[in-house]
C-alpha cells in the first residue's frame, strides 16, 4: 500500500525514495508551506519570524528568497481571483523579495497558522508574527498554508521534492 500510494504521487512531483525513507524512519511528519512577505524582508524580520516557527518545533527543510513576478503571484493566488483584494495582493506579493519556505512538523499547518495568528493583526493574539510584525490585513508579513490540499498545491509551486532535505 505504501508503495502504490507513493508511485501514485510520483506524478505530483514527489520522490518515491524520499517517501520510502520518511516512513521507513517512522517520520510521516506534514509539511505546509510558509511565505515570508514582502512588508516582512523590508524589515529584516525574517531571522526573527524563523526562530518563532523553530521555537514552536517547526523545521525548515526547504527555503529559497526570491522576488515574484507578476505571472507568478497570478498564478500563486489564482484562488483568489474574483475576489476585490486579487489584484492589489498580487502588486503587494510582487513589490520586494519574499522568502519561501517548507515547514516540516507534527501538525504543520495547524502549528503554522497559531503561530502567525489571525490574517487581520487587529485581531491576532498578543505574541504571534502577525500581532507583533504586520502593517496591515495584506502586509501581515506571512502566509501559510491553510489545509492539506492547498499545502500540496502549494509547496510543488516553489520547490521539487528533492528541494526539500529533511
Amino acid at each position: 500500500m505504501l508503495v502504490s500510494s507513493c508511485w501514485a504521487r510520483i506524478s505530483s512531483r514527489t520522490c518515491f525514495w524520499a517517501e520510502l525513507i520518511r516512513y521507513a524512519h517512522g517520520r510521516a511528519a506534514a509539511r505546509t508551506l510558509s511565505i515570508i512577505k514582502p512588508d516582512a524582508t523590508r524589515r529584516d524580520l525574517t531571522g526573527q519570524i524563523n526562530a518563532r516557527f523553530e521555537a514552536a518545533g517547526l523545521r525548515i527543510v526547504a527555503q529559497r528568497r526570491l522576488q515574484l513576478t507578476r505571472p507568478q503571484a497570478e498564478a500563486f493566488y489564482a484562488v483568489h481571483k474574483e475576489r476585490p483584494f486579487y489584484r492589489s495582493l498580487c502588486e503587494f506579493m510582487t513589490s520586494g523579495p519574499v522568502v519561501v519556505q517548507v515547514l516540516e512538523g507534527e501538525n504543520a499547518i495547524a502549528k503554522n497558522r497559531e503561530v502567525m495568528g489571525a490574517t487581520d493583526p487587529a485581531k491576532a493574539d498578543p505574541g504571534t508574527i502577525r500581532k507583533d510584525f504586520a502593517e496591515s490585513i495584506e502586509a501581515n508579513s506571512a502566509h501559510g498554508s491553510d489545509a492539506p490540499e492547498t499545502a500540496a498545491y502549494e509547496i510543488p509551486f516553489f520547490f521539487a521534492e528533492v528541494d526539500i532535505v529533511g
